[in-house]
């Protein structure tokens, strides 16, 4: 029952509920490539603690409750704070070079934050187990590079209203910064942090070939 992480939730259902209710809220301060590009950068960041509709918000902060703990309990408060706010700018960046020319592009969602604790607690704890559709065992690392796989097969298709952009950008945010802060699994656990960034390279290279 950590206070960061229940003040975290409980910013991030106020704030969405207030959108749900008040549609001239919710259009200000959503991710609007337009706005954002006429100066309202403020928006990457109060776009995170926005949300489409009830289950939008209870998905992502049920999935953040679920792995937060690995973050807080290895890292601390003050680490995982910045893995939280870090990754959410990282998705909202990606999201902007990835849609720069589309002035309309409209996102909403803590997405990209939680899939950075996501990854980072992924990358402390690789060998737990998932289970996926709370049926299918998978190894937490497997998951993690078939998640980001995806995000960037949705990145390619956009076929769907999902923000694989902000997904896989705050995967990358949750990643560098878990590094940078525990520096010693470049060496305790060098075969895992390669693994988990075979998906990474995967996009830089399809983004230099011009594949998206």
């Amino acid at each position: 029952m950590n206070t960061v992480l229940l003040a975290l939730i409980l910013i991030n259902v106020l704030f969405s509920y207030k959108g749900f209710n008040d549609l001239s809220f919710f259009r200000k301060y959503e991710f609007h490539v337009g706005s954002i590009k006429a100066g309202e950068q403020i928006r990457m960041i109060t776009s995170g603690f926005l949300h489409a509709d009830m289950m939008h918000l209870f998905f992502n902060m049920f999935t953040l409750w679920m792995f937060a703990p690995v973050v807080l309990g290895q890292l601390g408060n003050f680490s995982f704070l910045l893995i939280y706010f870090g990754s959410l700018i990282f998705g909202s960046l990606l999201t902007m070079v990835f849609h720069n020319n589309d002035y309309g592009y409209r996102a909403v969602g803590a997405s990209g934050a939680v899939t950075g604790v996501l990854y980072s607690a992924i990358l402390l704890q690789p060998d737990m187990m998932l289970g996926i559709f709370f049926i299918i065992p998978m190894p937490a690392y497997i998951f993690g590079i078939l998640y980001l796989l995806y995000s960037i097969y949705g990145m390619r298709a956009k076929n769907d209203n999902i923000g694989h952009t902000a997904h896989f950008g705050g995967a990358v945010g949750g990643y560098l910064i878990t590094l940078i802060k525990q520096p010693t699994m470049f060496v305790d656990n060098t075969m895992m942090v390669i693994i988990l960034a075979i998906p990474i390279v995967i996009l830089f290279i399809m983004v230099k070939l011009g594949k998206l």
